[in-house]
């Protein structure tokens, strides 16, 4: 009788051992996609970002503005968000360390480095970005 009970136990040990075992791998799975989605997002947001400071700048002779109000605000709309206001979105800040009318240096940084994300994408003006390991930063 307690042969059969012990068997009952491995069992049920082995199957706690497999469930986890899986359930491990789907969250890492998880993880790496929505890393993934986010960083993909990061690119396609710095480059309407891009395309609404050059649109901006084709009709103001050269010129860049000098805040983001003028793409969000302005007539015309260049930008329908103002992504600089906003805390995270899908993981990634986003911030402009220079925006005036000669230029723009804009970055999108993931929340939480290796969880959100894991690269930090800089843009300046011309439309060029670079990337970098967000754990290198």
């Amino acid at each position: 009788m307690t042969n059969n009970k012990a068997r009952s136990f491995v069992t049920i040990m082995v199957v706690v051992g497999l469930s986890a075992l899986l359930l491990r791998t789907v969250i890492q799975k998880f993880i790496v996609y929505n890393i993934e989605r986010n960083q993909s997002l990061a690119l396609v947001n710095l480059k309407l970002f891009y395309t609404a400071l050059e649109n901006y700048a084709k009709g103001n002779k050269g010129a860049y503005p000098d805040n983001i109000n003028q793409l969000t605000k302005g007539n015309p709309v260049y930008l329908e968000r103002d992504y600089l206001a906003v805390d995270s979105l899908r993981g990634y800040e986003y911030d402009c360390q220079r925006l005036d009318p000669t230029g723009y240096n804009c970055s999108a940084t993931p929340t939480s480095c290796n969880l959100t994300g894991n690269k930090v994408y800089t843009m300046s003006t011309g439309g060029l970005i670079i990337s970098e390991d967000c754990d290198k930063k």
